[in-house]
């Protein structure tokens, strides 16, 4: 199957290596190979057990470890190598206690038991999301992808689709963020994206899907589009141009208008704000800002804003923002922002 990409992202060249910033994380894998290796006196156990728990995020962070660690793939590796090795297969533990001496392991199968580990808890869901998506965009960039059918997806900042179009079907599962759908129009092989609890099948279309925690938001800008939920089909609703609908969990909205120059804004590169509220603003354009961004002044969030700004600046456009709130902003390193 050949796909081509436009990448419209002003960040072009190979993406950047993930970094883990949380320094529990890699205090958990020292801790769990520490205790793998069969030689923890009782010192180190109750030295382990005090940083288990002095943070909550110790113990998800170990626990996260040990769940990984006993994946079916990584097992069946481990065992299949001892076996090669004469190693005598047998294997007990004790989560968060003291742990049992492991079998003898190779040099080869504890490289890739840490390998597997450190990737698995560095990218933790992000992994996962890389393994399921044919697309992923970074934060901050945005995509066009040619689909083998003929139809257009472009994808927003910071999200991922898995696509099937073998054996004559066409459907596509948005795993994250926003996509825009222009579709070749085929009866005989309808066009079909599901997200987190909708399917949406196109009646010859343009539109727009966006995953959100709380419900889908389906837009339609041409065309017609059948959107019904995951959990129950017979809920559906079909939309005209210029209308929208959100799929929750357990029901559909009403249909309702769409503001299309508002909604559809990113594939012009742009982000556009009407009387909305400076935390639903500024939580828009984090979306699009690869760093962390911390609000010290509370009293700012129902303050209601207006703007058209370029997603391709989002740190200028969250300065304009901020100026238009009567905040300042505070640049720290690692782009981390501060707004007061």
């Amino acid at each position: 199957m050949k796909r081509v990409r436009h990448n419209e992202n002003a960040k072009g060249g190979a993406e950047e290596p993930y970094h883990h910033p949380d320094a529990i994380t890699d205090e958990a894998l020292d801790w769990f190979m520490r205790l793998r290796d069969g030689a923890a006196d009782a010192e180190t156990l109750q030295a382990f057990d005090r940083w288990w728990r002095e943070d909550s995020r110790c113990a998800e962070a170990f626990d996260r470890l040990e769940r990984m660690h006993d994946m079916p793939s990584l097992r069946l590796a481990a065992e299949a190598d001892d076996r090669r090795s004469g190693a005598v297969s047998a294997k007990s533990r004790r989560p968060y206690t003291a742990m049992a001496s492991p079998r003898p392991r190779t040099m080869l199968t504890a490289m890739a038991a840490i390998v597997v580990l450190a990737i698995g808890v560095l990218q933790g869901p992000d992994l996962w999301l890389h393994w399921q998506a044919d697309f992923v965009t970074a934060v901050g960039e945005r995509e066009t992808i040619d689909l083998p059918d003929g139809s257009v997806m472009k994808l927003n900042t910071a999200s991922a689709a898995a696509l099937d179009f073998e054996d004559g079907r066409r459907r596509v599962r948005l795993l994250r963020g926003e996509a825009y759908f222009d579709v070749r129009h085929d009866d005989a092989h309808p066009f079909v994206v599901t997200a987190q609890f909708s399917e949406t099948v196109d009646i010859g279309t343009a539109f727009s899907i966006r995953r959100g925690e709380a419900g889908d938001s389906i837009v339609l800008e041409e065309g017609l589009v059948d959107v019904s939920r995951l959990s129950r089909p017979e809920d559906r609703a079909r939309l005209d141009p210029g209308e929208m609908i959100i799929a929750g969990e357990d029901s559909l909205s009403p249909v309702g208008d769409a503001d299309l120059g508002r909604a559809l804004a990113w594939l012009d590169g742009r982000i556009v704000f009407r009387e909305q509220s400076f935390s639903t603003a500024l939580a828009a354009l984090r979306r699009h800002y690869d760093g962390p961004v911390i609000v010290a002044d509370g009293r700012v969030k129902n303050l209601l804003v207006s703007g058209n700004y370029d997603l391709d600046q989002p740190e200028a456009a969250i300065r304009t923002l901020a100026a238009a709130a009567g905040v300042s902003v505070t640049r720290l390193p690692a782009g981390i922002l501060i707004l007061r």
